[in-house]
């Protein structure tokens, strides 16, 4: 069986390193002290999201309809991955937080295609 690498140490929650590596042909060893990739560190839930992220090519979208969540949400979610992975996304400005907000009303039905275009073009 298989056991997938963890990132956190479970006793005090700090970065582990990987310590030995073994060839999984020839079994030769090589020891030391190595450190995991940024993704190694990402909670299970996180990197599922980026992998659907890539597999859909970064539409959002499709991110949408595949995870059953609204634009928003789909858009928080990807600001929490880019962020765990260490950088810094800057913050959404009015006008675009205005509009996600119109584009969830409309695919939630609250208001007409005509309504949103309206309130998008303001």
């Amino acid at each position: 069986m298989q056991k997938h690498v963890i990132g956190e140490c479970p006793i005090c929650s700090h970065d582990l390193f990987v310590t030995k590596l073994e060839c999984s042909h020839c079994h030769s060893e090589i020891s030391g002290q190595f450190q995991l990739s940024k993704f190694n560190y990402l909670s299970k839930e996180r990197l599922y999201f980026i992998e659907l992220f890539i597999k859909n090519k970064g539409n959002i979208k499709q991110l949408e309809k595949e995870l059953k969540v609204s634009y928003p949400t789909v858009k928080k979610m990807l600001k929490e991955a880019i962020e765990a992975l260490g950088y810094k996304v800057e913050e959404d400005d009015t006008d675009e937080r205005d509009r996600d907000e119109i584009l969830d009303k409309l695919a939630k039905g609250e208001i007409s295609s005509e309504e949103a275009l309206k309130l998008l073009k303001e």
